[in-house]
């Protein structure tokens, strides 16, 4: 299939599109001129409404994210920026004993081997066109949580990847920077069964008349949760170029939770 677009328009690869940040990204993106390629398990109705271009893909598999990447290449010639957002996380209510192997290695597939995988496939492309990485790591990394113990190290080594990347390719054009947030409004937060609900329980309360408490109970210091779009904001900076000095960094976006780390 030829490509669907040339010129100076740049081309976007969002990992883990459908919902909370990755589709405030997706929508951050389009807004600022991109043409965005979206990969995401389920590609909801917000989602194609974000971009024309969403691809429904298991990035946890080994193929998929190549399988993304080359969608993008062959329906638009090259890859600018490659945003790697999808994450997924096991959290069994014993803890760190009841964690077998599957779950750790579906964590550290869909949170760090998609990111290798997508990067590695993306990157003639992103050498080619002086482009950029996104990796969205999390606060995690950096304060480990026993109930979030796996994806937290997955998280861990997301970030050591970025930094990796970036001193290795520095030389040949590519930017690879890295945003970790603390918590962030969305709908896990809300979900029944989630960890907004298991807060609630602990006070005994019930989920809608905690929300206003969540931030105090998570220790988030400014008193309250980023929204998704602030992470876009900051994926659409890094970005724009006018930062273009800007590789090997870690931006922190958790309402003061790492003060003391």
């Amino acid at each position: 299939m030829p490509p669907m677009t040339t010129g100076s328009t740049r081309i976007a690869v969002v990992t883990g599109a459908g919902r909370g940040i990755g589709l405030a990204i997706v929508r951050a993106l389009a807004e600022d001129g991109l043409t965005v390629v979206a990969g995401s398990r389920t590609v909801s109705d917000a989602l194609k409404d974000a971009t024309p271009d969403a691809l429904e893909v298991d990035l946890a598999i080994p193929d998929g994210p190549a399988r993304l990447v080359q969608h993008a290449l062959d329906r638009h010639g090259g890859i600018d920026l490659l945003v790697n957002n999808v994450a997924g996380t096991s959290t069994p209510a014993g803890g760190f004993l009841q964690l077998e192997d599957e779950a750790w290695l579906h964590t550290f597939n869909l949170t760090f081997m998609s990111a290798v995988r997508a990067t590695r496939a993306a990157l003639p492309s992103l050498l080619d066109r002086r482009g950029a990485v996104v990796n969205i790591s999390s606060v995690n990394a950096k304060l480990p949580q026993p109930r979030l113990v796996a994806q937290s190290a997955a998280k861990a080594a997301l970030s050591n990847l970025g930094k990796a990347l970036a001193e290795e390719f520095a030389a040949r054009g590519l930017r690879v920077n890295t945003i970790s947030p603390g918590p962030v409004w969305t709908d896990l937060w809300t979900s029944p069964g989630g960890p907004g609900e298991m807060l609630a329980r602990r006070a005994g309360a019930r989920l809608e008349d905690f929300t206003e408490q969540l931030p105090e109970a998570i220790g988030v210091p400014t008193g309250r949760l980023a929204d998704p779009e602030e992470i876009a904001a900051l994926v659409v900076l890094l970005a724009s170029g006018r930062v273009a000095n800007m590789s090997g960094s870690e931006l922190v976006i958790d309402g003061g939770m790492l003060r003391s780390v």
